[in-house]
């Protein structure tokens, strides 16, 4: 295979690049996709299989898509083509204690895949990144949560299998049977392309690859690959699909159905996240009734001519809570101002070292939290994020002097506009150093006034309601907005006003830069930006 990468350390050897993705919207010009990875020791076990094995393999997998659909009858027992049991809780050779759930049941395939070495690498990267730094029982991973995700998953698949019990309408029937096990799956391998510290690096933009694209490619060269196609069946294409929707071809009916189970306005990402994030930062912000809603879900046969997973208007409350419980966690957890502060560190640290050359972009796909900060603190790195990485490590944040709302109008446009240009972002946080440094007569070094510009989220509630008999004047099936009354952009503008830019500094800076904030600072920020 390609060279190795010296400067990895031990956990990760980047071995070749294998695939070039074509230009999608809104990716860079060139950008360009790796991956054969090579994880010590266990990343590379038997991910040598040959392209016609990986072609034939997908041929069947739309062989099976086509004719082994659930019919009435397969029942809460059904199996797939393999033999196994349809849903691994059937028939369990294992369990997981779980801090919510108690006992996750796993099948043997099951616990061939969260054995390999990717998976195991989630153990040790931190759900919530620096979360912890503020709440210390936040130390939670993405192993956790890829395992109650996967449960999750499991518990919507039982409640839409239960229909056939009850009643011959809105459950799995004429539901592909591998696209019930891709589901699986796809909830378990979710987050195997995550990178430390929660999205942080993702936030600088390109080059980073976004961590569903690196997902795929650990799903379909790895071990991983060899378990899917072995024991499940399956393509690891269609697998990855799931997890990183293909632009330029549609996905399988069926699939296409069940994918929303892992991202969407019902999403089980989300029903598992929040309240074990909650529960780890003990607030009680994140409650959500997930087996009503759970229990609420139904297959809708015509949709505006599609099949649609929709709920019933008993899902109408706990839907309501998740999206409330949603924004009280940014609110109170994810856009804390400490753990914020941590993360525009980190993101200037790897920005520094990716521009200098000491650090390439795949050198940090194979990382947990703890590599990354030894990465950035080994000599071969520069200055700057040598100096931030300690920083991190002994938990000296920086601090607030200017928190602007959306209020602020121009400013915080123009401001927030830097968001989505990491190296413009850097020059304006260079140059108001420089100038505060000569307008203050003070040492500044280039790196230690940040900005914190927080992701935008999107608040879509694209969801449908049924009423078996509905009140008079709604119909049997209507939109969100027509059962509640609730306009995305409601959630949208309470976004809007939440989500503050600030500006954060080395500690030792905090003082005399807050007593200079109008007189100083706010105007060097207005002529830098453009106002």
């Amino acid at each position: 295979m390609g060279r190795s990468v010296t400067k990895a350390p031990p956990l990760l050897r980047v071995c070749t690049v294998i695939e070039t993705s074509k230009q999608g919207v809104g990716e860079p010009e060139g950008w360009t996709f790796f991956l054969a990875f090579c994880y010590n020791p266990r990343m590379n076990m038997q991910a040598n299989y040959s392209k016609k094995a990986r072609t034939k393999r997908q041929n069947s997998d739309n062989h099976s898509h086509k004719n082994s659909a659930m019919q009435p009858g397969t029942g809460l027992q059904g199996v797939d083509s393999s033999g196994f049991p349809l849903l691994p809780d059937e028939h369990p050779i294992s369990t997981v204690r779980d801090s919510l759930y108690d006992l996750i049941p796993l099948g043997a395939r099951e616990e061939k895949l969260i054995s390999t070495g990717p998976f195991l690498r989630l153990q040790n990267v931190k759900q919530l990144g620096f979360v912890y730094r503020v709440w210390p029982g936040a130390t939670h991973t993405r192993y956790e949560h890829s395992l109650g995700t996967y449960y999750l998953a499991l518990r919507a698949l039982r409640s839409l299998l239960q229909r056939e019990v009850v009643s011959a309408e809105g459950g799995l029937n004429g539901v592909s049977i591998s696209s019930v096990q891709t589901l699986v799956v796809a909830t378990l391998l979710h987050d195997i392309g995550h990178y430390p510290f929660s999205h942080t690096i993702e936030e600088l933009g390109h080059p980073i690859i976004p961590h569903e694209k690196v997902g795929r490619s650990i799903i379909e060269a790895s071990e991983i690959a060899t378990i899917l196609e072995r024991d499940y069946s399956l393509s690891p294409q269609r697998v990855a699909d799931f997890i990183d929707p293909p632009r330029a071809r549609p996905l399988p009916a069926d699939d296409e159905l069940l994918s929303s189970l892992l991202s969407g306005a019902l999403d089980v990402d989300k029903l598992d996240y929040l309240p074990r994030d909650a529960r780890a930062c003990n607030v009680p912000y994140g409650g959500v009734d997930v087996a009503r809603l759970q229990g609420a879900l139904r297959i809708h046969p015509n949709v505006n001519g599609q099949r649609r997973i929709v709920v019933t208007h008993k899902g109408i409350s706990p839907l309501h809570s998740l999206l409330h419980a949603r924004q009280e966690m940014f609110d109170n957890i994810y856009w804390h101002h400490t753990s914020r502060a941590l993360q525009v560190m980190l993101m200037r640290a790897v920005q520094e070292a990716l521009l200098s050359g000491a650090l390439q972009t795949e050198q940090l796909v194979g990382l947990d939290d703890a590599s990354l900060l030894r990465l950035l603190a080994h000599s071969s790195m520069p200055t700057t994020s040598r100096i931030l990485a300690e920083s991190l490590e002994m938990r000296r944040p920086y601090k607030g002097v200017v928190e602007i709302s959306r209020l602020a109008g121009r400013l915080y446009a123009r401001v927030d506009a830097l968001y989505w240009d990491a190296h413009r972002r850097r020059q304006v946080e260079q140059q108001l150093a420089g100038e505060l440094a000569g307008a203050l007569d003070t040492e500044i070094g280039d790196f230690e006034i940040l900005f914190d510009i927080p992701r935008p989220e999107k608040w879509e509630m694209d969801v449908w309601v049924t009423f078996a008999n509905p009140p008079i004047g709604m119909g049997s099936l209507v939109t969100w907005v027509e059962a509640t009354g609730l306009q995305p952009d409601d959630l949208a503008r309470y976004e809007q006003h939440q989500r503050r830019i600030r500006i954060v500094v080395a500690e030792r800076l905090r003082e005399v830069l807050q007593a200079r904030r109008n007189d100083v600072l706010l105007p060097i920020l207005e002529r830098l930006v453009g106002m």
